[in-house]
């Protein structure tokens, strides 16, 4: 990263969770890797004609038992101080009519991913956008079913949505602060809606403006090396958290929860990878989860990752 921004040299970046396996290619063989990408409304994949075939899913949802032993291991580590919030995750069985790569095509989402036929990304999740020499960052926490009554006034009044939203915003903004001056929180705590193929959702997000230095462009990789994992998708502190939810998870993340972009040879666009689908030997899994507090409920927290299972068709 940091050499082909010496060179402006557009490029696609795909960085898993723990950042152990990363791909950076210029942008114009992505799709000879079987690599395609729609960000914000760019995108090096073909434009398909409109399907009549409805979307079918089966979901074998985890047993509540199995998910309540995993959340007791968060809470209990919440309740001893190793963490404040820990992004507790799952992966859940399913089964669909489309393949991957019509999911890529046919789905709707701000950040979407197709990458080798080994997974999909429709994410409505931001990570950074680097205009220039100014960084920004749209920490996103907070879910909630955009048909309960009066959805957006509990989701903004909720104590424990709210504690978790300060937290995450005040994390990514001292990240931030390590790389860049005159950092502040300039949006705090909009509501985006967000369509689905079971209905609306309402998310929660914050914006936070830094300012990078003027040689910012030989520096890209070491600012997502500094920056990753996403405090919204690990949790504070970091190190600590990341432990804990190690001990929870039973599965790998991988490329969950990691991040892709791209370059443009000026600025930089890159999202969360939430709303994520892998092909596995067993077959297919969704991975999807939620902040923990110590505030946090059982049932809410299941109800949640659950409600997260969903593919943005309509």
């Amino acid at each position: 990263m940091n050499k082909y921004g010496k060179e402006n040299k557009p490029f696609l970046f795909v960085i898993d969770f723990l950042g152990e396996n990363s791909v950076v290619i210029p942008l114009e063989e992505a799709k000879n890797n079987q690599i395609f990408y729609s960000i914000q409304g760019q995108t090096n994949g073909e434009i398909k004609p409109n399907t009549n075939k409805e979307l079918s899913m089966k979901v074998d949802s985890i047993n509540y038992y199995d998910y309540k032993k995993q959340f007791a291991i968060i809470h209990k580590g919440l309740m001893r101080g190793d963490s404040y919030l820990a992004n507790f995750t799952c992966q859940t069985k399913i089964e669909t009519n489309f393949t991957l790569e019509e999911l890529f095509y046919y789905s709707n989402a701000k950040y979407k991913l197709y990458f080798k036929n080994q997974f999909v990304v429709f994410s409505p999740e931001t990570f950074v956008k680097i205009k220039k020499n100014e960084i920004f960052a749209y920490p996103m926490k907070g879910t909630i079913d955009a048909m309960i009554p009066n959805a957006e006034k509990m989701i903004l009044s909720n104590e424990k949505e709210t504690a978790e939203h300060y937290t995450i915003v005040d994390l990514i903004r001292n990240d931030i602060s390590q790389i860049a001056t005159n950092v502040k929180v300039t949006k705090f705590r909009f509501v985006d809606k967000i369509k689905t193929s079971h209905g609306e959702l309402l998310q929660i997000s914050s914006e936070i403006k830094g300012t990078l230095s003027n040689d910012y462009k030989n520096h890209l990789g070491d600012y997502f090396h500094f920056l990753l994992p996403a405090g919204s998708i690990c949790g504070a502190p970091k190190k600590k958290t990341i432990d804990l939810i190690q001990s929870a998870e039973n599965h790998e993340r991988g490329y969950y929860t990691g991040v892709f972009g791209y370059f443009d040879g000026e600025n930089i666009e890159s999202g969360v990878m939430i709303r994520f689908i892998e092909k596995t030997k067993q077959g297919l899994v969704y991975k999807s989860g939620g902040g923990i507090t110590h505030q946090s409920k059982l049932e809410e927290e299941y109800n949640e990752m659950l409600k997260k299972i969903y593919v943005p068709l309509y």
